[in-house]
């Protein structure tokens, strides 16, 4: 079982301030020996570096794998570098990233780091490795929130009554993105970011939505596979039982660790068939 868990704090340059992560380990792990490949695994809006531990079935989906997670938070600011100045973006591909090489044991090159996450993180994820493709070799994306730079007013509001929903006001929204037509719309644009050069080594996709999931999610998730293969990317896409929430991932997450560690050097032959 990967029951160890460490949560060191390192400086951030980008964020002017240290910052906790967790990090969870294989019981096999050694500082010697063989290295290990890396997950940066996002959490959802208004989540934290204890959400994956608390709500998911992660550690258990790990259980005889050699990957390393890393859980890092940034609660409601997402994982880019956004309208008000926030540089969560840099903090992770730059701070968090070299930290974790410097720290453990791990196969410090695209061929061995890999981001994932669900709905905001699974989107940031997809940003990063669009825009890193030297820095991860896979991205997994559950119920990503894709279009969140097109979104105008507050398509949710009907659903905020709601026991457990959690997708962010037009205000908080705004904070972040900016307003409709901002440079930070522009930016996480997945319709741009896909057709960016082509020359170079390109990351392995996974994507999937609950069928009952809200339907601007189902609908931009369906647009950002259509938009990848349009440019050329491959994606592993599915469709399955579910809603945006915690049961969908955790029958989600077994398939999407699979394909990662299959993309991944430093993986055991098992784990990459």
């Amino acid at each position: 079982m990967h029951t160890r868990v460490m949560t060191p704090c390192w400086p951030s340059r980008a964020l002017g301030r240290d910052k906790r992560v967790n990090v969870v380990l294989p019981d096999t792990y050694t500082n010697h020996g063989p290295a290990h490949p890396v997950l940066y695994l996002l959490h959802g809006y208004g989540g934290g570096r204890d959400t994956w531990l608390r709500r998911s079935v992660l550690c258990q989906a790990l259980a005889g794998s050699r990957l390393i997670v890393v859980l890092p938070e940034s609660g409601r600011r997402w994982f880019i570098n956004d309208h008000a100045g926030q540089r969560y973006e840099d903090y992770l591909v730059e701070d968090l990233v070299a930290s974790v090489n410097n720290e453990f044991n791990t196969v410090a090159r695209r061929e061995g780091q890999a981001v994932g996450g669900f709905s905001m993180g699974g989107a940031a994820a997809l940003f990063l490795a669009l825009r890193h493709r030297g820095l991860f070799g896979a991205a997994a994306a559950h119920a990503g929130a894709f279009e969140a730079g097109t979104r105008i007013g507050d398509p949710y509001a009907a659903f905020r009554g709601d026991p457990g929903f959690a997708m962010p006001t037009e205000e908080v929204h705004e904070r972040v993105w900016g307003p409709p037509g901002s440079a930070t719309r522009r930016l996480y644009d997945p319709r741009r970011l896909a057709g960016g050069p082509n020359d170079g080594p390109r990351p392995a996709f996974y994507l999937d939505v609950g069928t009952g999931d809200h339907n601007r999610v189902i609908g931009m998730n369906r647009r950002t596979r259509d938009t990848l293969r349009e440019q050329g990317w491959r994606p592993e896409y599915h469709e399955r039982q579910g809603g945006h929430d915690w049961d969908f991932v955790n029958r989600a997450l077994p398939e999407s660790l699979k394909f990662v560690m299959h993309h991944l050097s430093g993986a055991t032959a098992e784990e990459r068939l």
